[in-house]
């Protein structure tokens, strides 16, 4: 059965479409069998940031409202064997998804995969306790400022109380936080909050830090999960991250402002 993971956040704009398909991208580069599924019904990105928008032909509503089946939804990767998308649907009806639907799409996808990554819509709405309400373990993507900090808050108290696992008494979903758009520079002006202030509010581990990149918004024009761009900082932390997630220890790279050749010359 696969794990099921959520990436979700209490706030729009933080990354969590970026950070879905470069996961995905990150665990299939190591091997396991992924399905990405866009819940964002209405705006539909993964498939952009997938560079797969064109090969759309059913998407997770079809399969939800029996139009067609998984087969005939999920979109394999051009790059990755292993990787496959199931595609969110442009309607404009936000209550397209059902909860029964979502539970049996979740469940025929969990026999098939190593890994089911849920990318949710931002906020606390219906449709994101739909996206965390079957998840194992859920990546919250915040921002270092203290609005998407305190909405990642508010996320946390959903895990904790809205989804299978709360209900029924087992293990709590497993929470894993990334921060995105990090500036080491912008936190030693007192611009920025730091990676431990945000953790020690939320209680909750740090997964990753991903500094602030244009390799970023590169990639998603380009159709490329960030993580294949491997020569990027972006690239690296978001594989950084993936490994600590298998298990791996690794030191988190981004954390500190790299030097110039003055500062080094100087110990500055």
């Amino acid at each position: 059965m696969a794990r099921v993971i959520v990436v979700t956040s209490g706030k729009g704009g933080v990354g969590k479409t970026t950070t879905s398909t470069a996961f995905g991208a990150g665990l299939a580069k190591a091997g396991h069998k992924v399905v990405i599924v866009d819940f964002d019904v209405g705006l539909r990105n993964v498939d952009l940031v997938m560079g797969c928008e064109r090969r759309v032909v059913f998407d997770f509503v079809n399969v939800i409202n029996q139009e067609a089946n998984l087969n005939q939804a999920l979109i394999r990767d051009k790059r990755f064997e292993g990787l496959y998308i199931l595609s969110a649907s442009q309607t404009r009806d936000k209550d397209a998804l059902t909860e029964e639907g979502v539970e049996r799409v979740i469940s025929e996808l969990a026999e098939r995969f190593d890994y089911v990554i849920c990318d949710s819509p931002a906020g606390i709405e219906r449709g994101a306790q739909l996206a965390m309400y079957h998840a194992d373990d859920a990546l919250v993507v915040a921002n270092p400022e203290v609005s998407s900090v305190r909405d990642s808050d508010r996320v946390l108290g959903l895990l904790g109380s809205r989804t299978r696992r709360a209900e029924n008494g087992e293990e709590p979903v497993g929470e894993y936080l990334l921060l995105t758009r990090y500036s080491p520079a912008q936190v030693s002006k007192g611009q920025m909050m730091a990676a431990d202030d945000v953790c020690e509010i939320l209680s909750t581990p740090l997964l990753g830090v991903i500094p602030e990149s244009s390799a970023v918004l590169t990639a998603s024009n380009s159709g490329l999960p960030v993580s294949m761009e491997e020569r990027s900082d972006a690239g690296q932390a978001y594989n950084d991250a993936v490994a600590r997630y298998l298990g791996e220890t690794r030191e988190h790279r981004f954390l500190t402002r790299k030097k110039g050749l003055i500062g080094r010359l100087f110990g500055s």
